[in-house]
């Protein structure tokens, strides 16, 4: 008998095995770790489970394999958890920047009607793009058609007025990054406009947990019990990553981030366990 479970936005989806075990590997189990992981919540579950219960027993029953897993919270949440302006906007420059993209951020164009300051310009194989960010505190929020027509927009000026002289930036595309999924109306418009889109589950081949899983750029966030004024202190010096805390030299980073010694070095601890 099939058993479904219960999505956020209330929709029932047939329970996918291979799903959890995706999940247990980007969160560093090895194959075998990960397939007894699913087998114990294919057996626990029942029908109309919630998505999010789940959620819960893969780090309950990983926690159990892999020690670190006690100390981080999901990537999906903790990319909620930052801050749009600077810090995440920052995190998508270093992170499109990582994946060999020359950019440069906080641009103003002037187009032919007015000036649009973009959140970033990007340009790789030969092509440039205008980079729109959009950050939503709910992760279950989905990225809608006002920011594909927007960016549609502001590159339509901008490529007006460079055939004007007005700006001697030649724009190819646009690009929006978020941290969540598309809704239909923004895929279909980002589709026929040409629009280059990376969202949590998009493209399927590139998207964004993918490009950070690749590279292993996880937010700070990803600590569990992090503070309020411990993330502040930290992003007030430039760190948003935990690479940069299992990096950096433990005397400047006491110095920048004016942070305790008994606070920091479980912080650089726990980084490190996460990331390895």
């Amino acid at each position: 008998m099939a058993i479904f479970v219960t999505k956020a936005d209330g929709r029932k989806q047939r329970f996918d095995r291979k799903k959890i075990i995706r999940t247990c590997m980007r969160m560093g189990a090895d194959k075998e770790m990960a397939e007894k992981v699913a087998e114990g919540i294919e057996h626990s579950i029942y029908d109309g489970v919630e998505t999010r219960k789940i959620l819960q027993m893969i780090f309950r029953r990983l926690g159990r394999y892999k020690p670190s897993i006690k100390h981080q919270i999901c990537l999906r949440r903790a990319l909620s958890l930052m801050k749009p302006q600077p810090d995440f906007e920052r995190f998508i420059q270093i992170l499109l920047s990582e994946h060999g993209y020359e950019v440069t951020s906080n641009r103003i164009i002037r187009g032919r009607c007015v000036e649009h300051e973009v959140d970033a310009v990007a340009s790789k194989n030969g092509l440039t793009y205008i980079v729109e960010v959009k950050h939503h505190y709910n992760y279950h929020t989905p990225t809608g058609l006002d920011e594909s027509r927007i960016a549609w927009a502001v590159l339509e000026d901008i490529t007006e007025g460079f055939k004007l002289g007005f700006n001697k930036l030649k724009i190819d595309k646009a690009m929006i990054v978020c941290n969540t999924k598309f809704s239909n109306h923004a895929k279909r418009y980002a589709e026929c406009r040409g629009i280059h889109k990376i969202g949590w589950a998009s493209p399927l081949d590139h998207s964004l947990q993918a490009m950070i899983d690749e590279k292993k750029l996880y937010p700070i966030q990803c600590i569990k019990g992090l503070t309020t004024p411990t993330k502040e202190k930290l992003a007030s010096a430039g760190i948003i990553l935990l690479k940069q805390l299992t990096s950096e030299d433990p005397e400047e980073l006491l110095r920048k981030t004016k942070l305790p010694k008994k606070i920091l070095e479980p912080l650089v601890k726990k980084a490190e366990m996460i990331i390895l």
